[in-house]
């Protein structure tokens, strides 16, 4: 597999990610339970940093073989 291959599939699960993300708060803007409500934030939270994860991993394999590319402070090559 190359790493275009790889960045294809985590921009396809970042993808996932965030239309689950999207679907949860509209699950919790109709929830009146409180408790039910921090459970969905807590949630909400998880998801979107494994979609900024997925995010960032899609743009480091896209741009691994680019002269110069040292954008990432977080996921240093």
């Amino acid at each position: 597999m190359t790493l275009q291959e790889l960045s294809k599939q985590y921009r396809t699960g970042a993808e996932t990610l965030r239309q689950r993300v999207r679907l949860l708060e509209g699950r919790r803007a109709g929830l009146e339970d409180e408790h039910g409500r921090r459970l969905l934030e807590q949630r909400i939270r998880h998801l979107e940093t494994m979609w900024r994860e997925a995010r960032d991993l899609a743009v480091l394999c896209e741009r691994y073989y680019d002269r110069g590319y040292h954008c990432n402070v977080r996921y240093t090559v």
